[in-house]
C-alpha cells in the first residue's frame, strides 16, 4: 500500500511540475516585428492627434482582469510627460512598463523583463528616453547629487562620457546614447535563455514637443 501510495504521489508530482514548467515560456503575444509596427501607429494616432483607439472601457477591464498578455515590455522615463500607454496609444494589458528616472536598468527592471518575456509572451523591449530628461540634465552638469538621486547621475555618467563631443545639443546627444546603454546593457545581462533569439530589444527617442517617436536604431 505504502509502495502505491509513493508512486501515485510520485506521479503526482511530476504533472504539477509539468504544468508549472509548461507555463514558464508562453508563446509570444504577438511577433517582436508585429509588436514594433503595433507601437509605430499607436504612436502616430497619438501624435497626429486622432481619435484615441484605446481608451479603457468596463469590457476591456473585464477582458484582462484575470489574465494579460501584453505585446511589448517599455523601459521608460518616470516623467509625466511620458506614460507608454499614452503615446503609443495602447489600452489595458496591451503594454508591460517599468519606469524610473532616467529609464535605467537596475537588477529588479532586468527581473521585471525576464518576467514579461518568460511569463507573458512580450518578445519586444523597447526602451525609451525623451527629450530634455531631467535625469540626465543633472548627470551632465555634475556626477554629484543629493541622496539617492546620486545614483541615477552615477548610472548615466557613462552615456555623458560617450556622446561628449558629438554634434548637436549634448542634452540630445547624451539622451539618445543613454537609451542605447541601456538597451545594450539588457542585451547583456538579461537571462532570457532559449527565449533570447526570438526578443528584440530596441530603443527609442520620444519628441515632447512634436509627440512623435524617434526610432533611434532602425
Amino acid at each position: 500500500m505504502r509502495t502505491t501510495f509513493n508512486v501515485l504521489a510520485t506521479i503526482a508530482s511530476s504533472t504539477v511540475v509539468a504544468l508549472v514548467l509548461a507555463g514558464e515560456h508562453p508563446g509570444a503575444s504577438v511577433s517582436a516585428d508585429a509588436a514594433l509596427a503595433k507601437l509605430k501607429e499607436g504612436n502616430l494616432r497619438f501624435a497626429s492627434s486622432e481619435v484615441s483607439q484605446s481608451k479603457p472601457t468596463a469590457a476591456r477591464r473585464a477582458e484582462t482582469a484575470q489574465a494579460q498578455h501584453p505585446f511589448a515590455i517599455i523601459l521608460g522615463c518616470a516623467d509625466s510627460r511620458t506614460p507608454p500607454e499614452l503615446i503609443f496609444d495602447q489600452n489595458l494589458g496591451d503594454l508591460f512598463v517599468i519606469r524610473t528616472a532616467g529609464n535605467l536598468v537596475d537588477d529588479h527592471a532586468l527581473g521585471t523583463i525576464e518576467y514579461g518575456v518568460a511569463h507573458l509572451g512580450a518578445r519586444l523591449v523597447v526602451v525609451l528616453g525623451h527629450q530634455r530628461c531631467g535625469a540626465v540634465q543633472a548627470a551632465l552638469e555634475s556626477d554629484h547629487a543629493p541622496g539617492h538621486i546620486e545614483s541615477l547621475v552615477r548610472d548615466i555618467q557613462p552615456a555623458v562620457k560617450a556622446a561628449k563631443g558629438k554634434p548637436g545639443d549634448a542634452l540630445s546627444a547624451t539622451v539618445t546614447e543613454n537609451a542605447r546603454q541601456v538597451a545594450a546593457q539588457i542585451k547583456a545581462k538579461a537571462a532570457l535563455g532559449d527565449l533570447a533569439k526570438e526578443v528584440r530589444i530596441v530603443y527609442a527617442v520620444y519628441d515632447l514637443d512634436t509627440g512623435k517617436i524617434d526610432w533611434a536604431n532602425e
